[in-house]
């Protein structure tokens, strides 16, 4: 069977070299020695002023939204996955959705501002499939309208944006760092500000509001990781660059060998973007043509996954008042197709030779 995903897993001798020290030390958690270690090496490889480790991308989230002091209504996009949103409710934010640009599929300044009102309180939307928003143009939105920006780059890790990494962008960043994630920690997540005081607020808000041992600066949760959990990080680090080279080789064959064939591809944001190959999605015409197609690469055993799908502003829990129509649009015909760096070439033959099969 081939999934539309494959954790990439390092030497298990290479993993089984920082058990042993974990063993040794007895520090499983608690911000121990590899915890720390992995902060300051991903603080360095994606050139950031703070970062923090944290247990998942959902609580990453969570906690941004908390420090950036968010309330209210809250500019978000339709399509992303559902945890975008649902933090948002969880924190009893109220989203209000911004529609995205039918090529790059991300949100644009223009939507944003379409649905600003005074009852707005801030900005949090994504960097979809590591595709840049517009983020010099909501910058100059945001500041003339005193919005802060929390930008959800669970795809972003790596990307780049005129020379600098796009978590350098707005007040938060965050990141996901699932077992499914092109870098990943099995489970876990990262939080990214350049701002000190949102950084204080961000390093006590993650361990329960700690300040020392017995006392507490205010409202926190348990947003930690383990030792075991940093450890995969750290053998992922000195690969990261080959796992993306290998995934730009077969993004590359897939748009080779998709030639000519009736779908849309993802543009790229305009500007100097260095991308990361996180996903490869394809925009079908209508709906039944991907139906079609996912059934023909299913009865092959290929999986590939309707991501994202369903539009956000069509969950039950939101209210839904506003035009997004490319949204729905978009969601009910793009799908993802199988990339991951165990992937066979003559894999993504099969795949495209069955979508064109179903299409011409």
């Amino acid at each position: 069977m081939i999934n539309v995903t494959r954790s990439f897993l390092p030497e298990l001798a290479d993993y089984i070299k920082y058990l042993e020290g974990i063993w040794d030390r007895g520090h499983l958690t608690n911000h121990g020695p590899l915890v720390v270690e992995l902060e300051n090496k991903l603080r360095d490889y994606l050139g950031v002023k703070h970062f923090f480790f944290v247990n998942n991308g959902t609580i990453a989230l969570q906690i941004a939204i908390k420090a950036a002091d968010l309330k209210g209504d809250v500019i978000t996009t339709p399509f992303s996955y559902v945890a975008t949103t649902s933090c948002l409710v969880w924190e009893n934010c109220n989203p209000v959705f911004a529609d995205i640009d039918p090529n790059t599929l991300t949100v644009t300044a223009e939507t944003i501002e379409k649905v600003i009102t005074p009852q707005t309180t801030g900005i949090l939307v994504t960097h979809v499939y590591g595709n840049p928003c517009p983020v010099e143009e909501i910058e100059v939105l945001a500041k003339q309208r005193g919005l802060k920006v929390i930008y959800d780059a669970a795809h972003a890790f790596g990307v780049e944006f005129n020379n600098q990494s796009i978590l350098n962008f707005g007040n938060i960043s965050t990141l996901s760092f699932h077992a499914t994630k092109l870098f990943h920690t099995i489970e876990g997540g990262g939080i990214i500000t350049n701002d000190d005081e949102l950084a204080h607020k961000i390093s006590y808000m993650r361990n329960f509001g700690h300040n020392g041992p017995e006392a507490f600066y205010g409202v926190g949760v348990n947003g930690k990781s383990s030792e075991f959990h940093a450890a995969m990080g750290l053998c992922l680090i000195p690969k990261i660059e080959h796992i993306i080279e290998i995934r730009k080789s077969l993004s590359e064959f897939y748009s080779a060998s998709l030639a000519g064939i009736p779908i849309q591809y993802l543009q790229i944001q305009p500007g100097t973007t260095k991308y990361n190959f996180a996903y490869y999605p394809i925009v079908f015409n209508t709906e039944v043509e991907l139906l079609k197609a996912v059934k023909a690469l299913n009865e092959k055993q290929i999986i590939p996954r309707r991501y994202f799908y369903p539009s956000l502003n069509t969950l039950h829990y939101v209210t839904n008042n506003l035009d997004n129509d490319n949204a729905t649009a978009i969601s009910k015909r793009v799908l993802c197709l199988p990339l991951y760096p165990d992937l066979a070439m003559e894999k993504v033959r099969v795949i495209s030779d069955c979508i064109r099969l179903q299409l011409c």
